[in-house]
């Protein structure tokens, strides 16, 4: 498969989508982050994704997941509000099962998408790609995006993924009509419009549990801060889930110096979101 140029994206390049709240802002302005994400078996994943969107500076976290999963939640992230009402954007899928969705469950996941509003997919809610209508970025990894073209009649193997992620990103994105960012080593981001991000791991520390979930509450909370750009600019989605990606790796950089290049843990890297961002408002 032949591919267009990519380009790597910088620490500039991300501070020019961060902005810090002003005297008028409120937790409303600043943006409402909908999550419905976790499983009685994975409720650490909703944890994670919760942690992460607080500390990357939105301003409102409305857990309506699980309700097996909110205490969970909620012990680890009072200020987090369990009921329905307004959002700006949507975090879905993280810690759950496709295949085991509950009716009650997969009537929430699609009133979501049916809402319009920016949506981030995740894990169990990569399925649901198509049924959005709003401004969407699917966060697979290269098992995850196998499967996914799989049930989509599109023959691929995640060894076919090894061998080429950027032009199965981009096939993904032209095939889907969706912004994609197909996690590894290197992070690739595009969009059906021609945007294509690369952006490289800091640290291979990364590649462990439950720090994917991180990435996703990142780019969720990105995502609501920035609803308003979003409702007239689409594409936009594909450049805040890069700058997403480059804090993410910052912090796990962050987490893992603190522990003198040593091993960090998915909450390790959630920790050290808030010093990247301040320091990348401060470039």
């Amino acid at each position: 498969m032949v591919t267009g140029t990519w380009r790597e994206w910088t620490l500039d390049d991300a501070s020019a989508w961060l902005s810090e709240p002003g005297a008028d802002d409120d937790k409303y302005r600043r943006g409402v982050l909908g999550v419905i994400t976790g499983s009685p078996d994975y409720p650490g994943a909703a944890v994670l994704g919760v942690e992460a969107a607080h500390r990357t500076g939105v301003g409102m976290v409305r857990f309506t997941g699980p309700r097996a999963v909110r205490q969970a939640v909620l012990a680890a992230r009072p200020e987090t509000v369990a009921v329905p009402g307004r959002v700006q954007a949507w975090l879905l899928g993280s810690g759950m099962d496709s295949t085991n969705r509950s009716f009650r469950l997969a009537g929430e996941l699609q009133h979501a998408l049916a809402s319009g509003l920016p949506s981030v997919l995740d894990a169990g809610g990569l399925d649901l790609v198509g049924s959005h209508t709003g401004p969407t970025v699917i966060t697979p990894h290269r098992r995850e995006l196998a499967r996914l073209l799989h049930d989509r009649d599109i023959p691929c193997t995640v060894e076919e993924i090894d061998a080429d992620p950027a032009a199965w990103a981009e096939r993904t994105a032209q095939q889907l009509r969706v912004a994609v960012l197909l996690k590894g080593a290197v992070t690739h981001l595009c969009d059906p419009d021609g945007t294509r991000i690369t952006v490289t791991e800091s640290t291979h520390w990364l590649a462990s549990a439950g720090t994917g979930d991180v990435l996703g509450g990142i780019i969720g909370a990105l995502a609501a801060t920035h609803h308003e750009r979003l409702a007239h600019d689409a594409a936009a989605i594909t450049h805040l889930a890069a700058t997403a990606a480059l804090i993410h790796s910052e912090a796990a950089r962050r987490a893992s110096d603190a522990w003198e290049g040593g091993p960090v843990t998915a909450l390790d890297v959630a920790h050290a979101v808030p010093a990247v961002v301040g320091g990348l408002l401060r470039r």
